[in-house]
């Protein structure tokens, strides 16, 4: 049941077949699992889905040449460029089915499938466990402040933060509106989140009723 379908001698019609069977229809079952937990377009687990099976094909096509491994392994740097970034739940994906497409591609279907279904069902028991959560980096909020080039920003909302906030750290300053005006990022904790309209409508006050927002916290590529 462990052993490679494939034999030295090559790979028949009949057991290209079956692990191609086997591929798609546990990266289907993956993908939908999945699903429950990862917040993406729907193309996304059409893609993650049919990723086994791609990889496990070319892995099957190259075995023992050389040359197409080294031009297909061009092949997928190239694909890497043209990816737009995606999240640690999608790059965890993808990395799955590519791992399981490795095993399909050698022929151990059992262990492809047992990858597969298995990391997803992990995958979702972890997410429902209370565990690796922390308090403090869920009450976390980006604040993005836009002011005048005129304000000089430096202190200008101290006694603010010091009022309404746990804590507060600059996150970066970047200009907006044609180099016109200036957009202030922070990292904060609110001391009671029920005051956060008092705590914009003061901010609003400093900077001219210019735009603010309070999102929630995380660490993007680009966060300002």
């Amino acid at each position: 049941m462990f052993d490679s379908i494939y034999t030295a001698t090559g790979v028949t019609t009949s057991q290209f077949f079956i692990m191609a069977a086997a591929s798609l229809v546990s990266g289907f079952v993956f993908s939908w699992l999945m699903s429950f937990k990862i917040r993406a377009k729907k193309r996304f687990f059409i893609v993650t889905a049919v990723v086994p099976f791609i990889v496990s094909a070319v892995i099957t096509f190259v075995s023992g040449n050389i040359g197409a491994g080294v031009a297909v392994g061009g092949a997928f740097s190239l694909i890497r460029f043209r990816s737009a970034p995606g999240s640690a739940d999608e790059i965890s994906s993808l990395l799955i089915a590519m791992g399981s497409g490795i095993a399909f591609g050698m022929g151990y279907v059992a262990y492809g499938v047992i990858i597969l279904i298995g990391m997803a069902v992990i995958y979702l028991v972890l997410s429902l466990l209370p565990i690796f959560e922390h308090k403090s980096m869920s009450e976390e909020r980006l604040l993005r402040i836009t002011i005048p080039e005129s304000l000089e920003y430096t202190g200008a909302f101290d006694d603010t933060f010091k009022h309404y906030l746990k804590s507060f750290e600059n996150a970066g300053v970047k200009t907006t509106g044609m180099g016109s005006m200036f957009r202030l990022s922070f990292k904060i904790v609110m001391k009671d989140p029920a005051e956060e309209k008092e705590f914009i409508d003061e901010l609003r006050t400093k900077n001219g009723n210019l735009e603010i927002a309070v999102l929630p916290y995380t660490e993007p590529q680009n966060q300002l």
